[in-house]
């Protein structure tokens, strides 16, 4: 047979209880389970979906601006006076066609001289007259110093200025070299 057994008095001393408090901590958790309103779930999706795209114009902005540091740190840096075809070159001088070129960036009409046209030009023949015309200008403009006269308007209107290299008049010897024509001269077709 087994003892029975008898507790001991407590050796600690209980308070009062925590379960009456409790009730007033699960009333405040009721209120805040609480969905929210219609117009909060709204703000809180439109505010969502302004911050995720901020974030990917971020991620954008910050990918091109490092492709351009690269791609403009790969490219080479253009001599000062050296004159390239503006289609393949980068850089303030550059050559467009026979009669235009770019000189620190500002485009110039070179006066006194008809060229034949690459764009548009009328027949494969002017098309590749205009070819040979821009790669002469871009061989004279390279083999001294280029200067630009001030802007003028010519007889047909056009906005030109006088270009010289080494104190040569670029447009007489332009139409030296057979591959330009003066303004108004016959025929005026380069097909021909």
């Amino acid at each position: 047979m087994g003892k029975h057994w008898t507790p001991r008095k407590p050796t600690v001393a209980l308070g009062a209880s925590r379960i009456r408090r409790d009730p007033l901590l699960v009333r405040e958790a009721e209120k805040k389970l609480e969905p929210p309103s219609p117009e909060r779930e709204m703000w809180g999706g439109i505010g969502g979906v302004l911050l995720f795209s901020a974030a990917i114009a971020a991620v954008i902005v910050g990918i091109s601006a490092v492709t351009i540091i690269i791609y403009a740190s790969n490219q080479p840096e253009p001599r000062p006076g050296h004159f390239g075809h503006c289609y393949n070159e980068n850089g303030p001088n550059c050559v467009v066609d026979g009669g235009t070129v770019y000189v620190a960036g500002e485009r110039v009409t070179i006066a006194g001289l008809d060229v034949p046209r690459i764009a548009g030009a009328a027949c494969p023949a002017e098309s590749d007259r205009g070819i040979e015309a821009a790669v002469r200008l871009v061989a004279l403009l390279n083999s001294g110093k280029v200067s630009v006269g001030g802007a003028f308007h010519d007889q047909t209107g056009r906005e030109v200025r006088r270009v010289g290299v080494s104190g040569q008049d670029v447009a007489g010897t332009m139409i030296d070299a057979g591959v330009a024509r003066e303004p108004g001269s016959k025929p005026t077709n380069w097909c021909g």
